[in-house]
């Protein structure tokens, strides 16, 4: 999935203004702008729009987990300069403090359908035998979810859940 489109589905999601954005950012210890937040969270088409990048991300969802969880004891958690969707998708669970049974019960509000074995294999090891890739549908269905979750009363039947690049 794009980085700008998950900032954006989690910005709606969680009704987060750009202060708040910022916080996050720092939170994991990177310092941005709000112009930067600003055109991170614009259209591809918008000419400012400008294009997250893996480790800007993760900053934002370490900052999120921070948010959430607290600040853990030690150092900082260095963000990842390559993301995929698996370890956004773990950052999310871990930010949530979601077991498999929230996560599923995420996915049954959008009627889709996956079960506790192919969920644990998205959050295995990469070298590990079961281990499987979490294709964009599994995490753009896993954000959506949390839209109708967390953002319900601020969607209405017209919304495209704040996103419309898919």
């Amino acid at each position: 999935m794009n980085n700008n489109s998950v900032l954006r589905r989690l910005r709606f999601t969680f009704n987060f203004n750009d202060t708040k954005m910022i916080e996050l950012f720092q939170l994991a210890g990177k310092t941005v702008t709000r112009a930067e937040v600003s055109d991170w969270l614009k259209k591809e088409e918008d000419e400012e729009f400008k294009n997250l990048n893996d480790q800007q991300l993760a900053y934002f969802l370490n900052g999120f987990i921070v948010l959430n969880r607290g600040k853990k004891e030690g150092e900082t958690p260095i963000a990842e300069k390559k993301l995929n969707n698996n370890i956004v998708f773990r950052k999310l669970k871990i930010a949530l403090n979601y077991r498999d049974e929230d996560i599923l019960n995420v996915y049954e509000l959008m009627n889709f359908q996956i079960s506790k074995h192919e969920l644990s294999a998205f959050f295995r090891k990469p070298d590990h035998q079961h281990y499987r890739l979490c294709k964009d549908q599994f995490l753009r269905n896993f954000l959506q979810g949390l839209q109708l979750k967390y953002a319900s009363d601020r969607l209405s039947k017209n919304d495209d859940f704040g996103d419309d690049d898919y």
